[in-house]
């Protein structure tokens, strides 16, 4: 009774409507009963309102979370995002303002090392896909790159800061769920090379076998999604045209994240390779090393060492040398030779030069072993009579690793052995940078070309493969009906379907590069238009 006359007393006064004119009684309790029945109907017909309201801005947060997640790699991948923005588009438009002055050499020169060297400092800072595409650049992929570009990304092919060992350390022990001393009798903690998705390590298996291993960083499948689609859409308003080579390259890259994946692919390229004969000892033309299947896992794969140098190290030092010989600096030697490989005129687009040929400097490195040899004779004359008087200087023996490399020889080598990979096997590498090709035996004076890293491995049906052959045919015979209806007949689709644009788009795209199929532009702005 206590509780119903206290309701009694204070709920009139709580809903404030003590003293209306208007009161009914029921019991004790006053009520409007018209006005409670519209803000009863109000209340009907704004809640439902609200629920909508709230609802769909729920379901656009949700939304937006989960893209932000999927698509950009969460709170990280949006940051990178931000970050990549906000050095590209700046310079994307001052790129772009250039253009439209028609800025002279001078200033585009100046342009590009700055530009190559905050991108490089960007990338080293965000790595993820960004190592990628600076490899691409070094690579001068798509012929869209200027050399200053090129030569300032040329670290990221096989010298990019590695990670602690720590991360390393666990990677392995998580994936193998036993100690790293389990799996191997020694480790060495400083890399041997690191790259966009994980670094690599020299070690030793319990059976004593060198081997090395390569260690997947933990969180690069998720970066990586996020970094492709944030240069995706960049690439769609600043450069459209390789937009479906970038997709086809974010469907590739996808295919890295499986350790297990990679060795098995290894074997299939090697057995191929020593089925025909291209590999399976020092005298044949490569060595693709032997994964231990049986230690590769997800994130880790554990291979047979090859030993030699990086081929585009190797190649700089053989140059150095020619330099030296001539008395000029490598910047000096490198301008002269690409002076003399212009294109020498005439209205025949396919007239650049060419430079000596296999044969030509197998002929070539044969007489500088002759007088090698002659010059070491003299050596050891003078070491063993004048040399053992007190006083008197030996005079050093040259190897044969001081003979210049058959730089036409190793190219030919890696045409035949792609092109082997490409048109007989269907079944190729698809990411051949420099940095993943090594030279072995170079101290010996039989080099052999040495190819790793199989994360990125394309197969093509029988059918595309035998027109690639027609279409290479054609680009040698410089026939251009033919370049054109070949290229149409793989999928080329362009606007105005212009057969000159085509044929030119084609020469560049799988043949040459030069001033006079671009009319002299750089490539992209020729694209542009």
């Amino acid at each position: 009774m206590l509780r119903i006359a206290t309701a009694r007393a204070v709920l009139p006064s709580r809903i404030g409507l003590t003293g209306h004119k208007n009161w009914s009684r029921c019991g004790n309790v006053k009520y409007n009963s018209t006005a409670q029945k519209q803000k009863q109907k109000k209340r009907e017909t704004t809640i439902p309102i609200w629920y909508g309201v709230v609802g769909g801005l729920a379901i656009t947060v949700a939304g937006g979370i989960k893209y932000v997640h999927d698509h950009v790699g969460g709170t990280e991948g949006l940051v990178r995002t931000a970050s990549f923005y906000s050095m590209a588009i700046p310079k994307y438009i001052i790129y772009r303002i250039h253009m439209i002055r028609e800025s002279p050499d001078e200033v585009w020169e100046r342009l590009h090392k700055e530009t190559s060297e905050a991108g490089l400092e960007k990338i080293l800072e965000l790595r993820g896909f960004y190592v990628k595409s600076g490899q691409m650049c070094a690579s001068n992929i798509g012929n869209a790159f200027p050399v200053v570009w090129q030569d300032t990304m040329s670290i990221l092919q096989d010298q990019c800061p590695p990670k602690d060992f720590a991360i390393v350390k666990s990677t392995i022990e998580s994936e193998y769920g036993k100690s790293l001393n389990d799996v191997f009798s020694s480790f060495e903690e400083e890399t041997i090379g690191a790259a966009s998705i994980g670094q690599v390590h020299r070690a030793t298996l319990l059976d004593g076998s060198p081997v090395v291993v390569k260690v997947m960083y933990p969180e690069v499948e998720r970066l990586f999604r996020g970094d492709v689609r944030t240069i995706k859409m960049f690439t769609q308003i600043a450069q459209p045209v390789h937009v479906p080579a970038l997709n086809e390259i974010e469907k590739q890259f996808m295919t890295e994240f499986d350790y297990r994946r990679e060795a098995e692919q290894m074997v299939t390229i090697r057995e191929n390779l020593i089925k025909a004969g291209l590999a399976g000892g020092p005298s044949k033309l490569c060595a693709v090393p032997k994964p231990h299947l049986s230690l590769c896992t997800k994130r880790v794969l554990v291979m047979e060492e090859l030993i030699g140098e990086k081929l585009a190290l190797a190649l700089r030092h053989d140059a150095e040398r020619h330099a030296a010989q001539a008395g000029k600096t490598l910047s000096q030697f490198k301008a002269d030779q690409e002076k003399q490989m212009q294109p020498t005129g005439g209205s025949n687009i396919s007239q650049t030069a060419t430079g000596p040929t296999a044969d030509q400097y197998d002929k070539y490195i044969r007489l500088e072993n002759g007088k090698r040899k002659l010059k070491n004779t003299a050596a050891l004359l003078h070491n063993y009579s004048l040399g053992w008087l007190p006083g008197v200087t030996t005079k050093p023996i040259e190897t044969a690793a001081t003979l210049p490399m058959n730089h036409a020889k190793l190219i030919d080598d890696l045409l035949y052995i792609h092109g082997h990979e490409v048109l007989v096997d269907g079944c190729f590498n698809g990411d051949p940078h420099p940095g993943n090709i090594l030279l072995l035996g170079v101290d010996t004076g039989k080099p052999q070309l040495g190819l790793i890293d199989y994360g990125q491995v394309k197969r093509m049906p029988r059918e595309m493969r035998l027109l690639m052959c027609k279409l290479i045919i054609a680009l040698a015979d410089d026939n251009k009906s033919d370049i054109v209806n070949l290229i149409k007949e793989a999928g080329y689709e362009s606007e105005n379907m212009d057969e000159e644009i085509i044929y030119k788009h084609t020469k560049v795209s799988y043949d040459e590069d030069n001033a006079v199929l671009t009319d002299g532009k750089h490539i992209q702005v020729r694209r542009d238009e």
